[in-house]
């Protein structure tokens, strides 16, 4: 595939997962991206992984707040970008979708 070549992907964001064939996963969103595109969108959800694993071991120190919390900021700052990611390179429906969920405020 060629650098300006889009394909159609579906993504699941709560499992993760980017897939081209819409029947693979429940998806939430559907956009269309360059391969170089979904190589980052897949680092993202990698890095946003990693925070969240980092957010388990905080939530078994029930003394440290919330919002207090620079594991719970990071994993909040991945999670945005993806959504951002989503929005950037999603179809009309899923932009509308993003925007109506105001994760990006």
């Amino acid at each position: 595939m060629a650098v300006d070549d889009k394909k159609t992907f579906y993504v699941s964001v709560g499992a993760g997962e980017i897939v081209d064939e819409p029947g693979e996963i429940n998806f939430d969103f559907e956009i269309r991206a360059t391969s170089e595109e979904i190589d980052k969108l897949a680092e993202l959800f990698e890095v946003l992984e990693e925070s969240d694993n980092k957010t388990h071991f905080r939530a078994l120190l029930p003394f440290k707040e919330y919002h207090k919390d620079k594991e719970n900021d990071e994993y909040d700052y991945e999670l945005k970008e993806i959504y951002q990611t989503l929005y950037n390179l999603g179809t009309e429906e899923t932009r509308q979708h993003i925007e109506k969920m105001n994760v990006l405020q």
